[in-house]
């Protein structure tokens, strides 16, 4: 099985998907056969995220071409989308016959509207005030460049504290976080990896030698 052989059914698949369920559904599949930019093959109802045919990889996109072996499903989770409208997602590894990932189809549908609506129920019923609990949800990204800087943003706080105050050890431990998050396949973000951690490349570099347990000069 290769991706352009399955083409013309994950179309088919992705336009029964987008109609059924109405505008407010996204159906988009990624291609993970050629590197993480330009992997939006195809496309329904891309106005849910601003995205088109030609974008590159979402988040979990990424990871799935960076590490192939944990690729698994993941269905009826929240996204947000660059904006903060809130997205119920669904995401479908589909693999060759040798087991690995060739496409990824992610389905999200935008329930907004329906969470006010819920949120007003929930606080018309509430007969006690209770504290929200924050969640962590992933933003969807259309270009490399957003990617790169959520994962940025996501090593500092992974880290769990500013640059300014990390010491060599905290670089090192968010260097490492980037690596397994794939984000030294997006081109030249060791400029803006070294830049945003204020080391040099040669630095960069050594620490991800640290990382991957090798010999690193100082």
């Amino acid at each position: 099985m290769t991706i352009e052989g399955i083409t013309p059914f994950l179309e088919q698949l992705a336009k029964g998907l987008a109609k059924q369920f109405g505008s407010k559904c996204e159906v988009v599949v990624h291609d993970l056969t050629s590197g993480l930019e330009s992997t939006i093959l195809l496309i329904e109802n891309g106005h849910v995220t601003g995205r088109k045919i030609g974008d590159d990889a979402s988040n979990i996109a990424a990871r799935a071409i960076q590490n192939p072996e944990a690729a698994k499903d993941n269905l009826g989770y929240l996204t947000r989308t660059q904006d903060g409208r809130l997205l119920k997602s669904s995401s479908i590894h589909i693999k060759d016959d040798n087991g690995q990932p060739i496409a990824l189809l992610s389905i999200n549908y935008d329930f907004t509207e329906i969470s006010h609506v819920n949120t007003l129920l929930e606080q018309f019923m509430s007969v006690q005030e209770e504290k929200p609990v924050e969640k962590s949800i992933d933003a969807i990204s259309s270009n490399v460049e957003d990617l790169l800087d959520k994962l940025v943003e996501d090593s500092v706080v992974y880290v769990g504290k500013p640059v300014a105050l990390m010491n060599k050890e905290d670089k090192v431990k968010a260097i490492k976080f980037l690596d397994d998050k794939g984000a030294f396949l997006i081109m030249k973000s060791g400029d803006k990896i070294s830049q945003f951690f204020d080391i040099s490349k040669y630095t960069l570099y050594n620490y991800l030698g640290e990382k991957n347990g090798k010999a690193a000069d100082q």
